[in-house]
């Protein structure tokens, strides 16, 4: 469909849309930002809640267009489920976006100037819950337009003025400018999803959260559809790939503090980022586009190639500088007011949390409109809500922070990759997929095993760089599976979509975490029986912290005694020769 034609069918939509008040400017729901973390609110509000009168504030007209800048293109499986499953758009993303062909990764080799001399990480076969590289652009109309056909007022081309947050009245009351004239209009809820404005962070003064976790990117698009297939025609390394492309996977070139991703849409393009750790990579190095084309050059020499045979199909370039940040509060019952999207928290662009961040948020904000427009006092329910979703960001936080350091090391950071998406699959898309976030807290049992989750994914982390720091190996080329060889993986990964009662859920997710501790525990045992014959001194060191360690140790103690109950995966134990899932020189 042309703009011209969505535009048209825009006016349309809202030619025939109707409302039940008689103030055309009194709504329930004030949303201020028409991305895609605001549109799928809207959206969601409307199906749970149809009489709901809910007005989106959008500074862009609509239609915006399909190949935008906007940072963001790769779902995966609770961002997938929100979209497809959630918000009933199975037929956009099945014929408008692409299929992803999963998470892929090439660790460095020397010059990086042979793709098949690279350690690779990824599937060899598609996992069965599909998941979709997006035109965020392409998504953002087409949510534009269901939203009007819902009901939602889209205020497109009006910026937000002053805003009135009364928590003693009825409604707040907002100021927005459109193309023609100023308009007051009042909600009885407000909520912010204008991204980085932060329009209501700054009228309330909520604070930002600094964190230790300082990296830039920059990215562009490239009108070319770039294929790390195609550099090399070697038979053995193309046969790795039992079903699928690895074109359609997102693409992760890894360095020492850096990443490089390839990510191939489906208007033609493709986008290419970097994103490096700020103490490895001056902002500066690369924050041009002229510089990115350096940088590549230097580094990934591959993909530079790629690029400069195509620089007429060059469509944009954005940077991005320390880019991370949480929030002090995100939810308000009191005052009726949200933060969802980048306006209250941005963690890191690998591994695609920005819109499993906004399924999450925005299934607790309609869980708070919707109670709250029913009748009923949010104001505790609210503090345990923006508790929860604060603890949750802070554990997936500490898969970031201070880890960039880590991505040089192939055989530290695939056994971290291997965790860190078998966690995902088994604690948060585990909750997500059962819509158990919104009684987390508050059943017993959950909220235990949330805390031994926290405290286990915590103490991984910490190991992994002091792994790193004792590890000098040096692998030659070879591919690890992160799916296909895996029993435990596969089962995290189908589980997510299980249909389970209450009863349950509740012992899946006490298996789950039990499981993690055996886990932690296998991997811990192994690499310490693999630095077993080393005399160096600051590796006996770090041995002996480790078994004095007192979380450790009950983690160790838990895989002793759970492997013999519950084994895992045998294939887990043999890749590359360890059961840790990855090669050991």
């Amino acid at each position: 469909m042309s703009d011209d034609q969505r535009a048209a069918l825009i006016e349309s939509l809202r030619a025939r849309q109707t409302t039940a008040s008689t103030d055309p400017g009194d709504y329930d729901v004030a949303i201020l930002g028409g991305g895609t973390a605001g549109l799928t609110l809207a959206l969601q509000l409307r199906q749970v809640l149809p009489e709901v009168r809910v007005v989106v504030v959008e500074k862009q007209a609509h239609p915006v267009q399909e190949t935008t800048h906007k940072v963001g293109e790769s779902t995966v499986e609770i961002a997938a489920h929100y979209l497809r499953d959630i918000l009933g758009m199975h037929d956009h993303l099945e014929t408008q976006q692409i299929r992803k062909f999963g998470l892929r990764m090439f660790f460095s080799n020397h010059d990086n100037s042979d793709i098949t001399q690279r350690v690779e990480l990824g599937s060899s076969v598609f996992p069965p819950l599909s998941t979709y590289q997006l035109d965020r652009g392409r998504l953002e109309n087409e949510l534009g337009m269901r939203c009007i056909q819902a009901g939602v007022e889209l205020l497109d081309g009006h910026k937000v003025g002053a805003i009135e947050l009364q928590s003693d009245k009825a409604h707040h009351q907002i100021q927005v400018t459109g193309p023609d004239s100023e308009r007051s209009i009042s909600a009885r809820w407000v909520i912010d999803a204008s991204g980085r404005s932060q329009l209501l962070q700054r009228h309330r003064r909520v604070h930002r959260n600094e964190v230790e976790h300082t990296a830039n990117a920059a990215w562009f698009r490239i009108a070319h559809p770039i294929d790390v297939g195609t550099w090399t025609d070697d038979p053995g390394w193309n046969d790795r790939i039992h079903e699928g492309d690895r074109a359609m996977s997102t693409n992760h070139l890894m360095g020492d503090g850096y990443w490089v991703w390839l990510i191939r849409l489906a208007s033609g393009s493709t986008s290419v980022g970097i994103v490096a750790d700020a103490d490895a990579y001056s902002f500066s190095s690369f924050n041009t586009l002229e510089k990115a084309r350096d940088w590549l050059r230097i580094h990934e020499p591959q993909c530079a190639a790629t690029v400069e045979a195509h620089l007429d199909g060059i469509q944009d370039f954005r940077v991005m500088r320390d880019y991370s940040y949480g929030c002090e509060q995100v939810f308000s019952g009191d005052q009726r007011w949200c933060l969802t999207g980048e306006s209250g928290v941005f963690l890191d662009p690998l591994y695609s949390p920005g819109l499993d961040l906004i399924a999450i948020g925005n299934g607790l904000v309609v869980d708070l409109v919707t109670r709250s427009l029913a009748g009923e006092d949010v104001t505790a329910l609210a503090a345990i809500h923006d508790s929860l979703f604060r603890s949750v960001t802070d554990i997936w936080l500490a898969i970031y922070e201070k880890q960039y350091s880590l991505m040089g090391s192939a055989q530290v950071m695939s056994s971290k990759v291997i965790w860190d998406t078998a966690f995902y699959w088994g604690v948060f898309g585990l909750l997500f997929f059962n819509d158990k976030f919104r009684v987390a807290a508050t059943v017993p049992s959950v909220a235990a095993n949330l805390q031994r989750l926290t405290q286990i994914s915590n103490r991984v982390q910490q190991f992994y760089r002091e792994w790193k720091s004792i590890d000098d190996s040096d692998l030659g080329p070879q591919f690890v599976d992160l799916y296909a060889p895996l029993d435990f993986m596969v089962k995290l990964h189908a589980g997510m979509d299980d249909e389970l009662t209450p009863p349950e859920f509740e012992a899946r997710f006490t298996e789950n975490t039990r499981l993690f501790a055996q886990l932690a525990g296998q991997l811990i045992s192994t690499v310490i029986d693999n630095f077993a014959d080393h005399t160096a001194d600051n590796v006996v060191a770090r041995i002996q912290g480790w078994q004095r360690d007192p979380v450790i140790a009950d983690l160790l103690a838990t895989y002793r005694r759970e492997r013999h109950r519950t084994p895992t995966s045998r294939e887990w134990m043999t890749i590359g020769r360890t059961d840790v899932g990855l090669p050991v020189a």
